[in-house]
Order: structure tokens, then sequence, then C-alpha cells
């Protein structure tokens, strides 16, 4: 995938549409740094990394743990749902073709779920 969508530059768009439906969503902006540029570099790197570019983000951070990575934030539905919202609206203004569209949004569905740790 990574190649195909031309390599780093559509992934660090990507995060940066993402980051943009983030600084005005009123559930998920609080659980972020008031400066977004780490969280920026963290995700595209291992968005990166996940659909098949260069290995960066692990040589760097290690091992993603995604999971534990993001323990110490309370992520219930309501988190997982405004995450998913803006992740969707950032693939769905990436000018995918609908098989890579459809990747996108089953593997950030997934990933979302997996992220809760409070219960409703």
């Amino acid at each position: 995938m990574y190649s195909r969508l031309g390599g780093e530059d559509w992934f660090v768009a990507l995060v940066a549409r993402f980051y943009g439906e983030v600084a005005g969503d009123p559930v998920l902006r609080p659980l972020y740094p008031e400066d977004l540029t780490a969280s920026k570099a963290h995700m595209a790197g291992f968005l990166i990394q996940y659909w098949g570019g260069p290995t960066a983000y692990s040589e760097e951070r290690g091992h993603p743990r995604l999971r534990m990575r993001h323990a110490p934030f309370a992520i219930g539905p309501a988190e997982r749902d405004s995450w998913l919202k803006a992740m969707t609206a950032a693939v769905l203004s990436g000018g995918l073709d609908p098989d890579d569209e459809g990747a996108f949004l089953t593997y950030f569905d997934m990933a979302a779920t997996a992220m809760i740790n409070q219960a409703p």
C-alpha cells in the first residue's frame, strides 16, 4: 500500500487531515497535548511502517504496542467513535480507489475498537 500510494507524502497528508479534524472535536482535543507536532510524527511514522514503508518508527520508538501506549488515556465508546469519525473523514478525502479506501477504513475501525479501555 505504501508504494502504491506514492510513499510518505500520502500518509503525512492523511495525518494532517486527521489532526485537522481532531483540532475541532470537543471529545478528542482534550486527549492530545497542546502542541501536536510529536503526535503527528508518531502517527505518520507508525502508519507508514504498518502499510509497508520504512521501519523508522520501530527503530526510533520500539515495538508499536498501541494498547500500552494508549493505556494512560481514558478511551470509551465516545472517544472511539469520535476518533473513527475523524479518521474516516481523513481517509475519505484522500482520493483512494474504493478497495484501498475500504482497507483503510476496516483497519481503522478495528484499531479504534481495540483501544477502548473504559466501560460505557
